[in-house]
């Protein structure tokens, strides 16, 4: 992390945000100190055009000292944040900070100075005005290194927060990741299995179910890699995975898909819908003698899967991994998570619908 932050000093971005502070900062103090020159008689200005003229000068090597300075003032900030923050060494810190920088000053603003002498070939320019300009330069670069130190906090922190995100979205993705790993198998497995089934009980419906699970399983292909699908995407879905589950159930199954077509373009979790009819299947009976009828429908701009509960007498525990990972799948790209009621003896699971944009409502 030490050498990490110290190449960032030395990185473009870093460059080009210190540049625009030493810009503003150096034009302004060039300004005061010509006005206080002027107006203490040091350097009289004869008309406005002396005023801007000495100010671009003064401004272009004010800037370049500024440059000189800073970057030695960074590295003793950088340092010092490392063997005196200021929450453990505070005396000692304030004295080696003014001493490097009354000295570092002192001696910029005498070779700046003596460049300016050469360059006006002004003889007003004596020993008194050299003192005058180091003692000026020395609160000037005083000031300076207090508002570097602001700066480079305001910096530092924000890229710690820039750095939390970073981390926080890679965490995000691998958990996607991880979420997006469960899906396949775990459709694929269920999937193998009503195929077992068929095929030992009508090899027909066995070919026609390996003809529709063709066309679904392109869709989960194309779709795993998404967070968000669109409503009418999910939808077409879906009604093949539904026809698909008849082939097996026949008349057992029914469904009724009652959409409002107002809600089409916004979206959900791709497979969102197969993982609810999915449990309601998995959990219920489906025979002639209880068939089970599957409600899909909207209300308040929400998506409700709906099912009357006839559960099946099973030894094996129910792992819950269908809704366990829907609900992290929309923790993952909204604040909003599916709610399951239970009404009347019916199974109902309302999913939000989010905007693929800023995932909300």
């Amino acid at each position: 992390m030490k050498s990490r932050s110290f190449i960032r000093i030395f990185s473009l971005t870093f460059f080009r945000r210190l540049f625009k502070l030493l810009l503003t900062l150096t034009v302004l103090i060039q300004c005061i100190l010509i006005l206080y020159n002027h107006y203490y008689g040091v350097h009289v200005l004869n008309s406005l055009l002396d005023f801007f003229s000495l100010l671009i000068v003064r401004v272009m090597l004010g800037l370049f000292a500024s440059i000189l300075v800073t970057y030695p003032y960074v590295f003793l900030i950088k340092y010092l944040n490392r063997v005196a923050p200021w929450s453990k060494l505070i005396f000692k810190r304030i004295v080696i900070q003014l001493s490097v920088t009354i000295v570092v000053s002192t001696l910029v603003s005498v070779l700046v100075t003596y460049i300016v002498k050469l360059s006006l070939r002004d003889d007003t320019i004596d020993f008194n005005y050299f003192v005058s300009n180091a003692m000026t330069y020395s609160v000037a670069n005083i000031i300076l290194v207090i508002i570097l130190e602001a700066w480079m906090f305001f910096e530092d922190s924000r890229q710690a927060v820039r750095e939390t995100e970073k981390l926080k979205h890679e965490l995000l993705k691998t958990n996607f990741e991880i979420l997006k790993g469960q899906i396949n198998p775990h459709f694929m497995f269920n999937s193998l299995n009503v195929l077992s089934g068929l095929i030992n009980t009508d090899t027909e419906k066995a070919h026609l179910f390996i003809n529709e699970f063709s066309q679904i399983y392109r869709y989960v292909l194309e779709t795993i890699e998404l967070p968000l699908i669109s409503i009418s995407r999910e939808i077409a879905f879906i009604q093949l995975y539904l026809q698909l589950q008849q082939i097996r159930y026949g008349n057992s199954l029914s469904y009724h898909i009652d959409i409002n077509p107002s809600i089409m373009e916004l979206s959900v979790p791709p497979m969102s819908l197969q993982a609810l009819v999915e449990n309601a299947i998995k959990h219920n009976i489906v025979n002639s003698d209880s068939p089970l009828h599957i409600r899909i429908y909207t209300r308040d701009m929400k998506l409700f899967v709906s099912n009357a509960i006839n559960p099946k007498v099973s030894l094996i525990k129910s792992t819950g991994v269908g809704l366990k990972n829907l609900s992290q799948r929309y923790m993952l790209v909204s604040e909003l998570t599916p709610q399951i009621l239970i009404e009347d003896n019916y199974f109902i699971v309302a999913l939000p619908v989010l905007d693929s944009k800023n995932n909300t409502i």
